[in-house]
């Protein structure tokens, strides 16, 4: 599963960062009047990276505090 986590963590940073290019382009092209909402859907891919890494950092501390309570289980036992 963290192979998978990984690749969708840097797959929303890629999407945010071609959706700022792409729409940035556009805007250029033929003016930002008719382009410029589309920037929110760039917001949101970058929204989506820093929740991911800020929720696989919660699921990594988690994971450690879960191991700390059955390494206390087993000593008590």
């Amino acid at each position: 599963m963290g192979i998978y986590n990984k690749v969708m963590l840097y797959f929303w940073l890629v999407m945010a960062i071609f959706i700022f290019i792409g729409v940035t382009v556009m805007g250029l092209k033929s003016g930002f009047e008719r382009w410029y909402h589309f920037y929110l859907f760039g917001a949101i891919s970058l929204l989506m990276f820093f929740v991911r890494k800020w929720m696989m950092k919660r699921m990594e501390r988690h994971l450690l505090f879960l191991e700390e309570q059955k390494r206390q289980s087993e000593n008590q036992a």
